[in-house]
This record gives structure tokens, sequence and C-alpha cells, in this order.
């Protein structure tokens, strides 16, 4: 759904539209990394003492941390890998049609290329460093998110 949503729009869109969604496509890669990586490095205790004091977003944490593997395998593994692929795809696709349309914009096709892989790669390795010390932010706050969606038992 994502390749097929992301080359339609190329298609018909002007170029810096193209670049908006990539860059959209990059940093929701990044995005679902981040969470993948916080969710496997956090501890249960301190969101146990959170939910027995009725803290909201304990128990859904609690939730994201005892499920770490599936949680991570989605997040990195499934929406990660396929917004990487996605992403490089439309880097190469969007380098095509510059270069395509104007032979004397070669280097900026390849600059484009260029930039998605290391937009990507940077990004995903910058987020896992953040992920790591942050997790207990992150995963908390994907916790309060998810409270607002569960139901409230009486």
């Amino acid at each position: 759904m994502f390749s097929l949503f992301s080359e339609t729009t190329l298609l018909e869109v002007s170029l810096p539209i193209a670049l908006l969604v990539l860059v959209v496509i990059i940093s929701v890669g990044i995005l679902f990394d981040v969470i993948g990586i916080a969710v496997t490095c956090e501890d249960i205790m301190a969101y146990s003492a959170m939910a027995s004091k009725k803290i909201s977003g304990a128990r859904e944490a609690i939730k994201l941390v005892q499920n770490a593997g599936t949680v991570s395998n989605i997040c990195n593994d499934v929406v990660g890998d396929i917004c990487g692929i996605v992403s490089g795809a439309m880097g190469a696709a969007i380098s095509m049609k510059i270069m395509f349309s104007n032979m004397s914009d070669l280097a900026l096709g390849i600059c484009i290329s260029s930039l998605t892989a290391a937009f990507t790669v940077g990004g995903k390795a910058l987020g896992k460093r953040v992920a790591m010390k942050q997790s207990h932010k992150i995963v908390f706050s994907l916790g309060k998110l998810f409270s607002l969606f569960s139901r409230k038992e009486k």
C-alpha cells in the first residue's frame, strides 16, 4: 500500500511534492525503528509501580514491554524495513525522473539517491541512539497515547 501510494504520487506531482513524500516515508521508517528499539530496552518494573498508582498509560506501557518481541518485529522488521525499501525505490525513481527530464541534472539525480540512502541509514542510526537513551519517555508516551484509545474498566 505504501509503495503504491508513493509511486502513484510520484507520477503525478511536482518534484518538491515528491521529495516531501520521500521525507515523510523516511521519517516514518525512522520513527518506527525508534519505537521498536525503545520497547526492547525497557524494563517492566517502573511501569508496574506506576500502574499500581493508577497512572494513565502505565498499563498500556506494560503491555508494550511484555510484548516487546512482537512490537519490535512489527516496528523494526515490518514497517521500518518496508519504509526503507520504498524510500530507496522512490529516491531512485525521483533521480531517474530528474535525469530523464534534463540530462544536465545528472549530478542532482545522483545527489538525491545518495541523500536518500544517507538520511535513511543515518536517521535510523541516530534514532536508535535516542531510543536507547530515552526509552522510558518513548514507551511511556506510547502508553499514554494508547490509553486514550483503550477501554477503561469500571
